[in-house]
């Protein structure tokens, strides 16, 4: 079997704001990368597949909980950890502060 993928999901474009979820409250997923190749099915021309462990999605709390299933259950995983963005507050009056850096013109 191939090795799980533990990982934090990006917000669809969908959502906005800072605080938005996407999985309700277990934001961390174990799944399954595809193991075989895709093909289409005969009758309905739809992509089909004998590799049923990609279908599995497990989701879990914090990273740990996930890494601890993993291990509890023999199962080789790699940790993707997220990138935290940097948010520079700002405001509309910063425009027109006296320390601003460069002149203010119309």
């Amino acid at each position: 079997m191939t090795r799980a993928r533990i990982y934090k999901p990006s917000k669809t474009a969908m959502q906005s704001g800072r605080n938005a979820t996407v999985s309700r409250g277990n934001p961390w997923v174990l799944t399954y990368p595809r193991s075989s190749a895709v093909k289409p099915d005969s009758l309905m021309g739809w992509q089909s597949s004998s590799d049923t462990a990609q279908q599995v999605t497990m989701r879990f709390p914090t990273a740990e909980a996930a890494v601890k299933y993993a291990e509890d259950h023999g199962i080789a995983y790699d940790l993707n950890e997220t990138k935290t963005r940097r948010v520079k507050p700002k405001a509309y009056a910063d425009n027109f502060a006296f320390s601003r850096n460069g002149a203010w013109t119309h």
